[in-house]
């Protein structure tokens, strides 16, 4: 069987070039009694994995169990695996057998194995060594003729440095290592995923298919998915839910997934791979990097405006006074803020990005034309109150925001009389 039919076989997505090799190594292994390592982080796939490399062995008619060390409690695990004897502990009123008499000629896929207890790992590597183990509370030695694969989430040598992990057992658990990249790995299959999940959402409640503009397929490229292919599933349920239109916008994948702004940029990407970076993410990577320095010249401006009692140097031969008179602090301010809101048009919004007068979500906030007659005072006292509006009266954001001490805005609060 070749490698694309394996994958329509068991439903495996991607073409990136990490996942095929991972996905040859398990159709090489599987037709052998060789113990597996499947590592990768939570969400990836790793049982499917396991039940693959079942299912292409010669023990594919016999069974196959999957077992969640961690879910297990150290006192009972043994007993899980091994089984007992009558009386061997409180509760014991009968004799059990355990998974590996169960499941003799079979296969056992041991899920985060690393979460194992040390007494436990002793008797697994008997099994393994030589086929044998004994329940709790025998002195019997029995057979068992059972393929283990084992996976785990965490890096095993740092288990064994921190001495949580026997090393002899690790080598002998990782005699056929298969690494499964995360999803952040293999940009390249996510909207493939994306598009698998939507399409079998909407077969499942009746209902149309939902779909990406190009600026949401940016975000769900960029964002990291800690929790891989389980958390890219449950945002596509979500989005078939909870949205009424079917052509999801990046506007409205952010209301309703708002950690999707966690953008990675540059994106990543694999050097090995013939693919280029996408020209658009590099646009919005300057973009995102023009709108950082509209906000630090904005705020060098309220600056220069409140140091200088809106008095502007002289520049060369020029008169101030006939500078001043061409020049309107709320003329600067409004080019600024129009141009700024241009790149908020154009771009998706980002957490790490503060700036005064922008919209952000479901909340706007308008720009108010100032009357050029105002004075200073007057003008700072209303930037004041718009920044603490726009904050929720939380003084230290607010102070942040207008490029201020948060001591020199209490202060001001206190000097203009403004109620909170």
């Amino acid at each position: 069987m070749d490698l694309q039919a394996v994958k329509r076989r068991y439903n495996i997505i991607g073409n990136s070039e990490k996942l095929n090799h991972a996905l040859s190594t398990a159709m090489r292994v599987a037709n052998t009694d060789l113990t597996v390592l499947i590592q990768g982080e939570s969400g990836v796939g790793k049982e499917v994995f396991s039940k693959l490399i079942h299912q292409l062995s010669s023990r594919k008619h016999n069974d196959f169990i999957a077992i969640n060390c961690a879910a297990i409690p150290a006192g009972t695990i043994n007993s899980e695996l091994f089984g007992h004897e009558k009386g061997a502990f409180t509760g014991a009123t009968n004799e059990r057998k355990g998974y590996f008499e169960t499941v003799n000629g079979g296969t056992i896929f041991l899920d985060e194995v690393g979460e194992m207890p040390l007494d436990t790992q002793a008797f697994l590597l008997r099994v393994l060594e030589n086929g044998e183990f004994i329940r709790v509370g025998s002195s019997k030695i029995r057979k068992t003729d059972v393929r283990i694969i084992a996976a785990t989430n965490v890096d095993l040598k740092d288990k064994i440095r921190e001495k949580k992990f026997r090393e002899d057992l690790y080598y002998r658990l990782s005699t056929v290592p298969i690494h499964i990249p995360p999803l952040r790995e293999r940009p390249q299959d996510i909207i493939l995923l994306f598009k698998k999940f939507a399409r079998d959402i909407a077969e499942k409640y009746n209902s149309p298919t939902i779909q990406l503009d190009e600026e949401a397929k940016i975000l769900i490229k960029n964002y990291s998915w800690p929790g891989n292919i389980r958390e890219l599933k449950n945002v596509v349920e979500k989005l078939s839910v909870l949205s009424d239109e079917r052509l999801i916008t990046a506007e409205k994948l952010i209301e309703i997934v708002p950690d999707i702004r966690n953008r990675n940029l540059p994106v990543s990407f694999d050097k090995s791979s013939s693919e280029k970076i996408n020209d658009r993410d590099i646009i919005y990577k300057f973009l995102f990097d023009m709108k950082r320095d509209i906000s630090e010249l904005k705020t060098l401006f309220y600056d220069i405006v409140s140091t200088n009692n809106l008095d502007l140097p002289t520049i060369g031969n020029v008169d101030n006074d006939m500078v001043k008179g061409h020049f309107h602090v709320n003329d600067l301010e409004n080019k600024l803020n129009e141009f700024e809101n241009k790149l908020e048009v154009n771009i998706p919004k980002e957490r790490s990005i503060v700036v005064p007068e922008v919209e952000q979500e479901n909340e706007k906030y308008e720009v108010e034309i100032m009357d050029e007659n105002l004075n200073l005072e007057e003008m700072e006292k209303n930037m004041i109150v718009k920044a603490l509006k726009k904050h929720n009266g939380k003084r230290r954001t607010a102070a942040k925001d207008l490029g201020l001490s948060e001591r020199t805005l209490y202060r001001k609060i206190n000097e203009y009389n403004i109620s909170l």
